[in-house]
């Protein structure tokens, strides 16, 4: 089993917030994961691991939007930014790309969420693995996640 998902669900557990699971298809998109998931695209949370001037940090964003890459560096006053490769994501987390969860405190690595998933009541992300999905509301994964929440999308 995943550890990833297992300390993931874990965590859910202790706070006592109301998540589903739903287990599905091998994912690598955003778009893939949404369709398997039967959600829209919009309350998918994308979380990127990004290399900058003084380490790694990760990005997290609705799955319909993208990175506004010169807005990010001035947030994180970096005057480099580019994502980080498989090899240096596997190292840092374990994990593929498209299985990151957007818990950076599970990695122990800066996090922050663009103020746009915050306009969606629910949230849905890839938990460990390209075959998990959890759903949960938006207000719950806030409270445990606990950004910084900040403006970086195009």
């Amino acid at each position: 089993m995943n550890t990833v998902f297992i300390r993931i669900t874990k965590l859910l557990d202790e706070h006592q917030v109301k998540y589903l699971i739903k287990d599905h298809l091998p994912t690598r998109t955003s778009e893939e994961s949404a369709l398997h998931r039967d959600e829209p695209l919009k309350i998918g949370a994308k979380a990127m691991l990004l290399k900058i001037d003084t380490g790694f940090v990760m990005a997290v964003l609705p799955a319909d939007k993208k990175i506004d890459s010169a807005l990010l560096k001035k947030v994180l006053s970096s005057k480099s930014l580019r994502f980080a490769t498989p090899e240096e994501l596997k190292e840092i987390t374990g994990l593929v790309p498209g299985s990151v969860p957007p818990f950076g405190a599970l990695f122990n690595i800066p996090m922050l969420v663009d103020k746009s998933l915050l306009e969606e009541e629910y949230v849905a992300f890839n938990a460990g693995s390209l075959e998990k999905s959890i759903k949960m509301k938006t207000s719950d994964y806030v409270k445990i996640a606990q950004p910084a929440l900040v403006s970086f999308i195009k």
